[in-house]
């Protein structure tokens, strides 16, 4: 089991930075706050591709590392996206270890001669390449096992170079890639290289780079996570502005999902019963504020899985019917395990003779109202549990675009409807964004009404 040095700060971020301290106590105001800075390590981030840069990938390592980074209680307050270019790498690199106690690098570390990371790094740090024994044998296992039944497929000889690492270096071992993560330390400096590859990057950061991390921190990082849905990000930070105003130890970061919002408690103590004593409070505040918008404080527990529970908690049969999302809402709830137990059956009814002969939607709604309507998604709701017998049910129709709306009747215009113990529910909603994000949007609110109806239903017993 791999297992950090345990290594220590040699110098502070000022002593590194040459930045004088004011002997003239006026111009020395040190506030609680800034004390509490500088206990904290800076984390910055520079992330390696022109492609990035082209645009050609998304850049999701970069919104992943800054949430696990906010989870250990480190402060980011620089993120970098540089091209495969040698100068302008190296003055990206040497400005981020000049004002950062951790810099994160992320890409760059392949075969090819563009692949520059771990040649620049070095050169700044100070330290020669040589070749790891460990990490050529781990490359060399990686492609038998990929050649297995390719007997006429060879190691080229610049993978070879992904054996170099730099001397002194903690190695990292990828189980995902060929690529090994390094992180270089001197005087009081810390330098990670990780792969570009998410499927590398995020085992190998979790697994390795996270417990690393966490034993440089001076204090116990705890935190907790308050996920609502059914109420936007602007109403959420509103009814909490008071709280965040107020904030020094536990502070309340929000992050903001299609339909959802997270709320993270994160608290620093001296160990891990007082950091829990001092969230506690948070937690039962926000409990207060949010209540039944709240649908899981496990930091791992989605949506849809909370549905689910919510179903064979109540020994619910389901079953969904959907017209512009497509089958996507019933594709969500699949993806959880054991979800065979609660639902039973989805229809795709995207044309109106389907509407009509799956759900019962009357042709006489279908024309005069039309298929994107509030009584249609009624009827498919009402008629999904007539004709299957399920126990509730829930309906999609709506207008995704980019064509095909109406003044009356735009683009984004979606109904969502559930019927259950007799009684059917529909919202109307006005999505934005193009075709692919309104279905998103409609997928979560089906959810998230789902949910209230089965709540509604549980409270009022």
């Amino acid at each position: 089991m791999w297992k950090p040095r345990h290594w220590g700060f040699a110098r502070s971020r000022k002593e590194f930075e040459n930045t004088a301290v004011p002997a003239d106590e006026s111009t020395a105001l040190i506030t609680s706050q800034q004390e509490e800075e500088d206990k904290t390590m800076i984390v910055e981030l520079v992330c390696v591709g022109t492609e990035l840069l082209l645009g050609n990938i998304v850049n999701t390592n970069a919104a992943y590392l800054s949430e696990m980074c906010a989870r250990l209680g480190l402060s980011m307050y620089y993120q970098t996206v540089v091209g495969d270019n040698e100068e302008r790498m190296t003055k990206v690199i040497q400005q981020a270890v000049n004002r950062s106690d951790v810099v994160i690098l992320c890409g760059g570390l392949g075969p090819t001669q563009d692949d520059l990371t771990k040649e620049v790094a070095a050169k700044v740090m100070h330290v020669n390449l040589v070749e790891d024994e460990h990490t050529r044998n781990c490359i060399q296992a990686y492609f038998d096992n990929l050649y297995a039944n390719r007997p006429d497929a060879k190691i080229t000889d610049n993978n070879w170079k992904q054996a170099l690492v730099p001397e002194g270096s903690i190695i990292l071992d990828n189980a995902n890639g060929t690529a090994p993560g390094l992180i270089m330390e001197d005087n009081g400096k810390i330098v990670i290289l990780l792969p570009g590859p998410p499927n590398e990057l995020i085992p190998m950061f979790e697994n390795q780079v996270y417990p690393y991390l966490h034993e440089k921190q001076p204090e116990v990082i705890v935190s907790r996570m308050i996920k609502i849905c059914g109420i936007g990000e602007s109403t959420v930070e509103d009814r909490i502005r008071d709280l965040i105003d107020a904030q020094t130890n536990p502070t309340i970061a929000t992050y903001a999902k299609t339909g959802e919002v997270h709320l993270r408690i994160t608290a620093k103590a001296a160990d891990q019963e007082d950091a829990k004593k001092l969230i506690k409070p948070v937690v039962r505040e926000l409990k207060l504020r949010f209540g039944k918008n709240i649908y899981s404080t496990d930091e791992h527990k989605s949506l849809e899985e909370c549905v689910i529970d919510l179903l064979k908690d109540q020994n619910l049969e389901l079953t969904t019917v959907e017209s512009c999302t497509g089958g996507a809402l019933c594709a969500r709830l699949i993806n959880v395990p054991g979800a065979s137990e609660v639902l039973k059956q989805g229809f795709v009814t995207y044309s109106n003779k389907a509407k009509h002969k799956f759900t019962l939607v009357k042709k006489s709604t279908l024309k005069d109202q039309g298929a994107v309507s509030s009584k249609t998604a009624k009827e498919m709701a009402k008629g999904a549990v007539e004709s299957t017998g399920c126990d509730i049910s829930v309906s999609v129709t709506g207008l995704a675009g980019p064509e095909g709306g109406t003044k009356e009747k735009p683009v984004g215009l979606v109904y969502i409807g559930c019927c259950y113990r007799g009684k059917t529910y529909v919202r109307e909603f006005h999505f934005n964004g193009n075709r692919s994000k309104v279905r998103e949007q409609a997928v979560v609110q089906g959810l998230v009404l789902l949910r209230d109806c089965i709540l509604e239903n549980y409270y009022n017993e």
